[in-house]
């Protein structure tokens, strides 16, 4: 049976598939030959209901519709344009500029995709009309976009912590503290990497100036991660105001929120989000008669019963999120593993908080790896002339480095659990 449905689904996406009705299809088909035939599908949207009757999930559309408004207002622009006054002065100081820039926008937006293209727009042409090697610029924004889902709020953490019932609260405040590490360690590797730059420094009055401009998308990390560290509001509560801070930044500071802009918001948050909810359901369809069939329990077993030690399994783990990172997108990856290697990392003993940042940035390695990563295909749409070879080699160092990160939080978990363990 395994093999029936790991083949099934692999058969599915090969064809092209949405990777949604792909896991829904297989789920009917599971239920109709190993679930009594089609008397089982009245399951079907009972399953459906309960997977999204969930109070964690609301955040999810609210800060995807936060991302969408800040990306149309502008806020991305004002930040790079602090970034580099304050950076460019240092060797490779628009590089490191870029990756400041995408660690800021991540913890507005918590996405990706909108992190690599809202900073990727304006940094990209920029670092190139100042001599910046195109092949490491578009390595740098490729991987500095995938930071939007490490540091809160992440969508990913949202997802991993509605599918295990383990605090979103908790999830975020584990992604701190590895965010930053990882942010500096881009910074310094970038600095290094195009060292060969360097830009007369930007006058005081210039840094004070596009610090004003930028102060409003510095303030909303500051009031979400602020206010769910100290215990004034929870992740959920931290999106709705973020969304309604977003929303008057838009139209009272940038005044640029037209109707036609309203409508451009408006569509891309229902388009993002029924993607995310459609995956959700298949995922969730597909577990309900692999939890019937005991696949899970059986796979936890095995594992369990295996003569080698836990890190051999967590080795082999990171090796299939890797392998997976290839074909499918994060959001896909998660919602249909996890189910399955949530009960086997708790039963080995490893922390299910540390693990969530594990597999975060395995994801962040998804969002850059050949041939399916993500990010790859948005930096090739901001200009036809870039190419898919080129950004992967650019790429190749920062996602060696998420490799090498990996191996560190392995060492030293308490570089994710440090901040949980200490909130009030």
């Amino acid at each position: 049976m395994n093999i029936f449905f790991a083949g099934g689904l692999a058969t599915l996406l090969l064809i092209g598939l949405p990777v949604a009705f792909s896991l829904g299809l297989l789920a009917v088909l599971g239920m109709y030959f190993f679930n009594g035939g089609s008397f089982a599908f009245a399951q079907i949207p009972i399953i459906a209901y309960k997977s999204l009757d969930d109070f964690t999930l609301t955040a999810l559309p609210m800060y995807v519709l936060m991302s969408q408004i800040l990306v149309v207002s502008g806020v991305g622009r004002d930040l790079y344009e602090m970034a580099s006054r304050w950076f460019r002065h240092f060797p490779g100081g628009l590089a490191i500029a870029t990756i400041f820039c995408c660690t800021i926008f991540s913890a507005i937006s918590g996405s990706s995709v909108a992190t690599a293209v809202t900073v990727g727009a304006v940094a990209l042409p920029e670092m190139v009309r100042r001599g910046y090697k195109k092949r490491y610029v578009l390595g740098l924004l490729a991987a500095g976009g995938t930071l939007g889902i490490l540091i809160p709020p992440s969508v990913p953490m949202i997802l991993y912590g509605s599918l295990t019932g383990v605090s979103v609260g908790k999830l975020f405040i584990a992604g701190v503290v590895p965010g930053i590490i990882l942010t500096l360690i881009f910074m310094i590797f970038s600095s290094i990497q195009m060292r060969h730059i360097k830009e007369e420094p930007a006058t005081w009055t210039e840094r004070w100036e596009a610090s004003k401009k930028a102060i409003w998308g510095l303030l909303l990390p500051i009031v979400i991660i602020g206010g769910i560290y100290s215990g004034i509001f929870t992740p959920t509560e931290a999106a709705a105001i973020g969304v309604v801070l977003a929303f008057l930044i838009a139209l009272l500071v940038y005044r640029n929120l037209t109707v036609d802009n309203l409508k451009l918001i408006i569509l891309s948050t229902v388009k993002t989000n029924a993607m995310i909810l459609f995956i959700i359901i298949g995922a969730m369809l597909l577990g309900f008669i692999l939890t019937i069939l005991q696949i899970p329990q059986a796979i936890t077993e095995t594992a369990i019963s295996l003569d080698v030690s836990p890190w051999v399994i967590f080795i082999l783990i990171n090796i299939v999120l890797l392998i997976l990172g290839m074909f499918l997108e994060t959001i896909s990856i998660l919602v249909i593993t996890v189910p399955i290697l949530f009960p086997i990392i708790t039963a080995l003993g490893f922390d299910p908080i540390w693990f969530a940042v594990i597999m975060v940035i395995n994801m962040e390695l998804a969002l850059i790896s050949p041939p399916v990563g993500l990010n790859l295909f948005v930096l090739k749409g901001l200009d036809k002339r870039n190419t898919i070879s080129e950004i992967v080699k650019g790429v190749i160092p920062y996602a060696v480095i998420m490799v090498l990160f990996i191996l560190l939080l392995s060492f030293f978990p308490q570089i994710a659990t440090y901040l949980v363990e200490n909130v009030q």
